[in-house]
């Protein structure tokens, strides 16, 4: 799963507002809804879905990254959102470190390997230092997506 094929401009935040983990989620689910990815009768259904994922465990992985995600019957196929912030988010994550990059994903609740693939490929990626370094650095949304085509094909 290409992260650049679930993305476009639109579903991109190159500059976060939320400060902390739980701000950070609504802010992604809410621009999903925006761009019609998620209907608005279903955005709370689709916010507990990821509740209840980081309150078994919390998504922030380390290197500044998170990757909140769940599967819900109110998506009929993977949607993504992207955020970046520049002041760290509070995420709970592993290493204790703010968050940067936020990759919000979910899957349709019958794609379990849909599921994994997914978020296998996202890590993936951004375990790339260098990835980091040029998201960090991108000017706005079409720079970021452009960082992601290109590693997305890189990869293959």
């Amino acid at each position: 799963m290409d992260l650049s094929s679930l993305l476009t401009v639109e579903q991109i935040l190159p500059q976060m507002h939320a400060t902390e983990r739980w701000g950070a989620i609504v802010e992604l689910v809410d621009l999903l809804g925006k761009v019609g990815k998620i209907k608005p009768e279903d955005h709370d259904v689709v916010l507990r879905a990821l509740n209840q994922r980081e309150e078994t465990m919390s998504t922030g992985i380390g290197f500044g990254i998170a990757i909140p995600h769940a599967s819900s019957d109110k998506v009929t196929e993977v949607v993504a959102a992207f955020g970046r912030s520049m002041g760290g988010i509070e995420f709970d994550s592993l290493d204790n470190a703010p968050v940067k990059f936020v990759v919000l994903f979910v899957v349709p609740r019958d794609q379990f390997q849909m599921h994994l693939r997914t978020l296998a490929a996202i890590a993936k990626l951004l375990n790339d230092r260098s990835v980091r370094e040029s998201l960090a650095t991108a000017g706005d949304a079409k720079d970021i997506l452009a960082i992601f085509k290109s590693r997305g094909n890189a990869s293959k």
